[in-house]
């Protein structure tokens, strides 16, 4: 496996910045890493985003830190793999869910069969700005922001969201911009799991 675009596709070197490689994968990577100086230089791209990505998990509730991570991953491969970076419309009160058509569209953002809890898909992450599709089945745990503004889009299903000492219904193509400094929690309301685009931007 010597060809560097297989080699980066196979996910392998992620597992190895993640510590999550077999004896056998590690001694083959680090084999590669002598004879190609390329992986080098994609290893320390992937240490790199991961330390961005570790800020945001950081402020994320432990009980969606693993789809969080698990989503980081799958936003790395896929951009290593040869997608297109692309900067997600900012959400607004004039914001409609025809503005992430391109990106709700594809085959490749649905929830999977063994869906549990959480799925998060993202969209796009910078220093700025984040922003992912989330697929919450019950409820999302008590947070607060104090850097960063947190939106949301219902796309699909409805949920409940308090805030403070209020408390507001959100259905599809609903916006609401949580304010700072406030505690929230949503609880889903719906049969269905609640699928919204969650974008927090610094504030």
């Amino acid at each position: 496996m010597d060809n560097i675009r297989e080699i980066i596709e196979s996910g392998i070197l992620d597992l190895y910045v993640l510590g999550a490689t077999t004896l056998e994968e590690t001694v083959e990577v680090e084999r590669l890493l002598i004879s190609l100086p390329e992986i080098l230089d994609e290893i320390n791209l992937i240490k790199s985003t991961l330390t961005d990505l570790s800020s945001t998990i950081n402020k994320t509730p432990r009980v969606t830190v693993k789809p969080f991570l698990f989503a980081s991953i799958d936003y790395m491969e896929r951009l290593q793999g040869g997608e297109p970076h692309k900067i997600t419309p900012v959400l607004g009160p004039d914001s409609k869910i025809s503005d992430f058509q391109e990106w709700l569209s594809r085959d490749d953002m649905v929830i999977p069969k063994d869906f549990k809890d959480y799925h998060i898909k993202i969209l796009t992450h910078t220093p700025a700005m984040s922003c992912a599709i989330v697929w919450i089945e019950h409820e999302a745990p008590l947070e607060v922001h104090h850097n960063e503004m947190e939106r949301l889009l219902i796309i699909e299903g409805s949920c409940e969201i308090t805030y403070g000492n209020e408390v507001k219904e959100l259905y599809s193509g609903d916006y609401f911009d949580v304010p700072l400094h406030t505690d929230h929690r949503v609880v889903i309301t719906s049969e269905i799991p609640c699928k919204v685009i969650l974008q927090r931007i610094a504030a």
